[in-house]
């Protein structure tokens, strides 16, 4: 599940929407709305994320928060190190390799330093 797909899924649970009933009210597919909620779709386009802000009753800082969390949800990410760093490689190759394994605890630890 990706950052986007979780908060949706909370926010639309709270609202008591059912993800068919969603679905039709966003003019998509219920297998698609639930492919986003999993992480099995890419990013969505900027309109659909906006409706889905709408729909759940967003306000202004919530529906720029969902915005956010869709531009760090696309589940298959490539980084591009050509014309970096040895070390900067390094990292990007580290990570891709032990994702799937790093404790939660350690993940926080490497999201705390990357924040703004």
């Amino acid at each position: 599940m990706t950052p986007f797909g979780e908060r949706v899924r909370r926010l639309r649970q709270a609202k008591g929407l059912q993800l068919k009933e969603m679905a039709a009210q966003l003019g998509v597919s219920a297998p698609y709305l639930s492919a986003l909620e999993h992480g099995h779709r890419g990013r969505p386009a900027p309109g659909l994320i906006m409706q889905i802000a709408g729909l759940l009753g967003c306000i202004w800082d919530e529906a720029e928060e969902l915005k956010r969390l869709a531009e760090l949800s696309h589940p298959r990410v490539t980084i591009d190190t050509a014309g970096l760093s040895p070390a900067r490689t390094e990292l990007a190759n580290r990570l891709a390799e032990k994702i799937a394994t790093l404790p939660e605890d350690k993940v926080a630890t490497v999201l705390e330093l990357l924040k703004d």
